[in-house]
């Protein structure tokens, strides 16, 4: 007779790494949340992705000095991604040749540790990151996010 009897209960631990998958799952790479990203905009209401023009987007671990000094930040655990560029409000002011275009850049590892630590998908996080990143330069409420996130599925 066993000592504990929920000891027989509890699956071991190759069962639940077989059925997960996780054990012999790498860490998500910057290619891999780079194409979350692509997903996610192209799930986006056409509108919307109209107003963006010819948008960018880059992946790095993690933002440089300047990224966290642009929005008052120290930790670069902070900022889970940025919108670098001109919205609609200085594209006319702003049209000439040889301006950079458009670019949201995401952060790896803060976005991973966000995603480790609630319990949506990391493919939504990436989502909510960039609907917000794209609607706040362009001055939407965070109202007409969530719609735009809830419409993005």
């Amino acid at each position: 007779m066993p000592s504990d009897p929920k000891a027989s209960e509890v699956p071991r631990v190759s069962e639940v790494s077989k059925s997960s998958g996780w054990a012999e799952r790498p860490a998500p790479t910057l290619v891999d949340i780079e194409a979350l990203a692509l997903a996610a905009y192209a799930a986006l209401p056409a509108d919307f992705r109209a107003l963006t023009g010819g948008l960018v987007f880059r992946v790095a671990d993690f933002p440089d000095e300047e990224a966290l000094a642009s929005v008052g930040l120290e930790s670069e655990f902070d900022l889970l991604g940025l919108f670098v560029g001109f919205g609609m409000a200085q594209a006319g002011a702003t049209d000439f040749t040889g301006r950079m275009p458009n670019q949201i850049w995401l952060y790896r590892r803060p976005i991973l540790d966000f995603w480790a630590d609630g319990e949506d998908s990391l493919g939504a996080v990436v989502t909510h990151v960039l609907v917000h990143e794209i609607g706040h330069h362009f001055g939407l409420s965070d109202e007409d996010m969530e719609r735009i996130e809830d419409d993005a599925g």
